[in-house]
């Protein structure tokens, strides 16, 4: 069905997202490709006036060894770090490298979801390509 399907992830439940791959690779052509994909949500100014060029490459490393270790658990060798809100960075990337489908998973919604919204949500209303939601 499709050629190329991003699969948003954050570290932490391994098993929601080995269930996310496994429905992407289900609608994945012969032949296509999944790309695992984490978002590195900016630091807030009042923060980041105290946080050092070395402490920020250090966390980036971080970041790119763990998502190295996470994406080590599915088949794929495909994966992105990028920086930004979630649902714009998810959004924006998918567009960028034309991703034909994104899986994304999704919680119960949270009466805050209804003022500040999901990242699932988000990516739902204002994405242009397909998506798959899970719960």
């Amino acid at each position: 069905m499709y050629k190329h399907i991003l699969l948003p992830v954050e570290f932490g439940d391994v098993e929601t997202y080995k269930r996310a791959y496994d429905v992407a690779l289900q609608l994945l052509d012969d032949g296509g490709k999944i790309t695992l994909m984490h978002a590195v949500e900016p630091v807030p100014n009042y923060v980041e006036a105290y946080v050092t060029a070395d402490v920020a490459a250090q966390t980036r490393a971080s970041l790119k060894e763990q998502m190295a270790q996470f994406a080590a658990r599915f088949d794929t060798t495909e994966t992105a770090l990028v920086d930004g809100f979630a649902g714009r960075a998810i959004v924006d990337w998918a567009e960028e490298n034309k991703a034909d489908c994104i899986v994304i998973t999704s919680h119960r919604p949270a009466f805050s979801d209804l003022f500040l919204g999901s990242t699932a949500a988000w990516v739902v209303r204002h994405a242009a390509t397909s998506i798959h939601v899970l719960r």
